[in-house]
């Protein structure tokens, strides 16, 4: 019999100017980007923890503090490579994941075929297991004002 596991995740940052907007390993055009120790790929981080959550390991600031200069600009993808690493020592691998990025602007829907992809490779499994979907707030709370960018993950490892 088939063990399976499920975690979810959430990530939020702030937008703000002189810094990048990347999603899920993605370089989006944008006149801001999420503030943030890392890269602060919102998309990638819920990921993370969705994944560690499924295995009650913690979440990404145990192994990626922000007040450790070591992950000062990191590229999330290098986190999450290293987070698949660390499931697939427990002998688990990712079944599926699905995640959602609330975000006014800009439209994401042209970015997330590249995003998938990106992911994907990383995490060594095909595009048609991750599933990421886009949303806006309709104009409410942070992400509706365009105050920051946040992002819902569920990962869902089988044994």
């Amino acid at each position: 019999m088939q063990k399976i596991r499920i975690g979810n995740g959430y990530d939020i940052h702030q937008l703000t100017t002189e810094r990048r907007l990347i999603l899920g390993g993605v370089e989006i055009p944008h006149e801001l980007g999420l503030l943030g120790h890392s890269d602060a790929d919102v998309l990638t981080h819920a990921i993370m923890d969705a994944m560690l959550g499924a295995l009650s390991l913690g979440d990404i600031g145990l192994y990626f503090p922000p007040s450790d200069p070591q992950w000062k600009g990191a590229d999330s993808l290098v986190l999450l490579s290293k987070v698949n690493q660390l499931i697939q020592e427990r002998g688990w691998q990712i079944g599926n994941i699905d995640s959602v990025v609330v975000a006014e602007r800009p439209k994401l829907k042209p970015h997330i075929t590249a995003m998938r992809d990106r992911l994907a490779t990383v995490l060594q499994v095909q595009p048609e297991q991750i599933g990421i979907k886009a949303t806006t707030n309709e104009k409410l709370g942070p992400e509706g004002r365009e105050e920051g960018i946040c992002a819902y993950a569920v990962a869902l490892l089988v044994q």
